[in-house]
């Protein structure tokens, strides 16, 4: 993170929105707004005379979208770090293929409370920014690849994948798989899934993020992956060929009723700063499954997650973290390695192939 403070430019095509956001964000002492633009066009021109740090850039703008922008400005300023502002999930999603950090929920029209919230998050946003590692995220918005199997199932146009099996040998049936990430989380989770046959234990995820955006996060994993993918309900079965995704605003817990493995879905107070909460969710799955569970922590600001990480590898778990060097942000790996959570710690490219060994083991 820079030592001064955070050099800004909101970019959108709302005068009001603009100026609500620039007195905003302009009373956090971390931040200084150093310029507007009403335009992804005007913004490629104002970027070498403001010489912004992070970007606040809206999606929907005439003349250019925030993600042609994007597309148009990464390879000439690969430092750039862009925090795109959106109500609308696919958008984001599609900004996050094409190398924004992250994103945040844009607020009603209504100026009241949610306006609050919103610039915290804002703020909390553009500061994890500041730290993400830019060479490590997505740089093109064209969908991932998938395998032949996706398109037999879904009807996709695919490229095959020869490093994974077309099916798993399982020697353990009560073996359950749960990820835990935050920034970065979106396609790191989706390189390590991607690709497992239909027969992989099942997965269950947290990935810190809004709700809707949830849903609709899941919805896009399902047209992509072999597995099926869900947002998880209250009650959802935890089986071979399905993952379940936590939805926004509810803790997700494992459950073990005997006949297998299930999901219990549960609004309440944050976790670890995070409702859902990897912590949890974790906490869940030791005393659940044990040496029964895989457990991998991705990229991400902060330690949620990490403290149960060791608890599940206290149970006997296999877990498994993500190297800095393959992290937008290495933070909840680090601190899960630190202090003694990890038992293999490597790039994300190997974490699909490191659990599909311990699964045949």
């Amino acid at each position: 993170m820079p030592l001064n403070r955070i050099r800004l430019m909101i970019v959108d095509d709302s005068v009001f929105f603009r100026e609500f956001m620039s007195r905003a964000l302009s009373k956090n002492p971390s931040i200084e707004v150093v310029g507007m633009a009403s335009s992804a066009m005007e913004a490629m021109e104002k970027i070498d005379e403001l010489k912004p740090e992070v970007i606040c850039l809206d999606m929907e703008m005439p003349k250019m979208r925030g993600t042609d922008f994007l597309i148009a400005v990464k390879p000439k300023y690969p430092g750039l770090r862009v925090v795109v502002i959106s109500s609308n999930p696919n958008n984001a999603f599609d900004a996050m293929r094409a190398g924004a950090v992250d994103f945040v929920p844009k607020p009603g029209n209504q100026v009241g409370m949610d306006n609050n919230a919103f610039i915290q998050e804002a703020v909390h946003k553009i500061k994890i920014a500041a730290y993400a590692a830019v060479s490590r995220l997505a740089s093109s918005a064209a969908p991932p690849p998938a395998s032949p199997a996706v398109a037999a199932l879904k009807g996709l146009p695919v490229l095959p994948n020869t490093s994974m099996p077309s099916a798993l040998k399982v020697r353990n049936t009560r073996s359950v798989i749960a990820i835990g990430a935050s920034t970065g989380g979106t396609e790191a989770i989706l390189s390590v899934i991607k690709d497992f046959p239909t027969n992989t234990p099942g997965i269950v995820i947290v990935q810190h993020m809004p709700p809707v955006f949830t849903r609709l996060y899941a919805e896009r994993l399902d047209k992509t992956c072999k597995m099926s993918v869900k947002e998880a309900q209250h009650g959802d079965r935890v089986e071979p060929g399905r993952v379940l995704i936590a939805a926004g605003d509810k803790h997700m817990r494992l459950r073990n009723d005997g006949a297998g493995y299930s999901v219990a879905c549960e609004t309440g107070e944050k976790v670890s700063g995070h409702m859902p909460s990897v912590d949890v969710l974790f906490e869940s799955v030791a005393k659940c499954a044990g040496s029964n569970a895989i457990g991998v922590i991705l990229t991400g600001m902060g330690a949620d997650g990490a403290k149960m990480l060791l608890q599940m590898r206290k149970e006997g778990s296999y877990t498994i973290g993500q190297d800095q060097d393959s992290c937008v942000v290495y933070g909840m790996p680090m601190v899960a390695y630190n202090i003694g959570g990890v038992a293999d710690q490597m790039p994300l490219s190997k974490i699909p192939a490191a659990i599909v060994r311990k699964l045949s083991m």
